[in-house]
């Protein structure tokens, strides 16, 4: 998941080391311990698959310090764009654990909204698995259990019980958003399918209206061409008066 957090990060905005662990430390410190030691081997790897590259930071932005070294800036590179995608796609069960669960959340907002509620729908699927194994356990070992570990399982418990509970706040809003998406589609080709023949008709009547002014256009031309033998055109003669 280190590189999802990795790609999912610098796809923000490019970073330089520092500023790259200050990030992962704030999205990964919420679900697990981050080791600073498995950042830079994680950066090499992905320097020599392509996904990112290094860059030296503009002149003008540069701080003329003396004998200090330009921070190395790493950006994605297109193919790091590529796998940053095909990460985010992957909805299986392997998203669905704690640790993985909480990375591919963090992206959300770079996910497509059938891969979310897959993500969603399996987390809690694997939440309600544990509840059931967890009451099993818990109603055939409470007589042997001091009051402390008791306490302790029914805050676990409790604790799962509550996410599940969010997770299926989350369900609904997902549902919601793609029932709504859903209706704004059929509206529009509903309402494109209306517009269509109401285009035919006026399409027709301008092509009608520009026959008929043809039409009227040569009729013109035709009385005002002039006779043979004559030159210029006919007039009608006027009645003389008496």
């Amino acid at each position: 998941m280190l590189e999802l957090a990795v790609l999912g990060s610098l796809h923000e905005t490019p970073l330089h080391g520092y500023e790259l662990r200050k990030r992962l430390n704030a999205l990964l410190g919420m679900f697990r311990a981050f080791s600073y030691g498995s950042l830079y081997p994680c950066l090499r790897q992905l320097l020599a698959d392509g996904l990112i590259v290094e860059e030296e930071p503009a002149a003008e932005s540069a701080v003329p310090l003396t004998g200090r070294r330009s921070k190395i800036v790493y950006k994605l590179t297109a193919e790091g764009k590529e796998r940053l995608q095909e990460l985010l796609t992957q909805a299986g069960p392997s998203a669905w654990e704690d640790e993985s669960f909480g990375i591919h959340f963090a992206f959300f907002r770079h996910t497509e909204a059938e891969v979310r509620l897959r993500i969603l729908e399996g987390r809690r699927s694997r939440l309600e698995e544990r509840l059931d194994a967890v009451r099993t356990a818990l109603a055939r070992t409470r007589e042997r259990l001091d009051s402390y570990t008791l306490e302790l399982q029914r805050h676990g418990l409790e604790s799962v019980e509550r996410e599940v509970r969010w997770l299926n706040e989350l369900i609904e809003t997902e549902r919601r958003g793609a029932a709504a998406s859903g209706a704004d589609d059929e509206e529009r080709v509903a309402r494109q399918a209306h517009e269509a023949p109401s285009a035919t008709v006026n399409a027709e009547r301008r092509g009608a209206a520009a026959d008929d002014g043809e039409s009227r256009t040569a009729q013109e031309e035709t009385y005002r061409a002039p006779a043979p033998g004559t030159d210029g055109p006919e007039r009608p003669t006027a009645p003389e008066n008496k």
